[in-house]
């Protein structure tokens, strides 16, 4: 039979009933947990954890994680949880140390950005890399006014997964339609024997080509063309 905890007992609330070599073993647990869980976040990538750098969204995770178990379940003795919340912190002011004064180092935990789109074209390279899918990538235009990729300059995927957008100036360049959402109106692909009275883009990077286009899209390798909008 399972023996009752008693209350107010402090052996029990700071060391439990443990030898001091369970310290020993939370240090190795610790940072093993840390380091496994350090490497899966930044195999997730930036839009995994929102505005956190992978650092500060594992001291988020691993602090709550440590601090919550010391004060709900009476059987983790609190020199145990004081120990992991210091192990934590003192490894994420050694990981932010050596980032600070280590350039390749930082970049290998937090990533770089990356370029999402020049001159109204989506990036072969970021079509490949998958750091945002096309349809994020335009959700996150439109929250910034964006009807159409022409009237996107740069727009890069910083390394906590923020878009940065830098326009183009107006009247710029016509562009791939992204308003309204192509889950409410999908752009209408220029048949074979159209005429359009503009240029096309593609619709699956926005290149822009000539209205009589219709061969392969030399950019992404994309094959359906779509009239490109213009500034209204």
């Amino acid at each position: 039979m399972e023996q009752a905890v008693s209350e107010l007992d402090w052996q029990r609330m700071l060391i439990g009933d443990d030898s001091a070599i369970v310290f020993v073993e939370i240090l190795i647990r610790t940072v093993i947990i840390y380091g496994y869980t350090l490497a899966l976040l930044r195999w997730l990538g930036g839009r995994a954890i929102g505005q956190l750098s992978t650092v500060e969204f594992l001291l988020v995770i691993a602090l709550g994680s440590a601090v919550g178990d010391a004060m709900f379940y009476p059987d983790v003795p609190l020199l145990h949880a004081m120990a992991v919340v210091t192990l934590v912190v003192l490894a994420n002011k050694g990981l932010d140390m050596a980032m600070a004064r280590n350039r390749a180092f930082e970049r290998a935990l937090d990533g770089a950005p990356k370029e999402a789109v020049r001159q109204g074209v989506i990036l072969a390279s970021f079509l490949k890399d998958k750091a945002l899918t096309t349809n994020e990538l335009a959700q996150q235009l439109r929250q910034r006014g964006i009807e159409h990729l022409g009237q996107v300059e740069h727009a890069y995927v910083e390394t906590d997964g923020v878009l940065t957008v830098f326009k183009s100036a107006p009247q710029a360049r016509p562009g791939l339609p992204i308003v309204p959402p192509w889950e409410i109106e999908h752009p209408r692909p220029v048949a074979a024997d159209a005429s359009p009275d503009g240029p096309v883009a593609c619709l699956h990077c926005g290149y822009l080509a000539q209205p009589a286009h219709r061969g392969t899209c030399p950019n992404c390798g994309g094959e359906q063309w779509t009239l490109a909008r213009t500034d209204r």
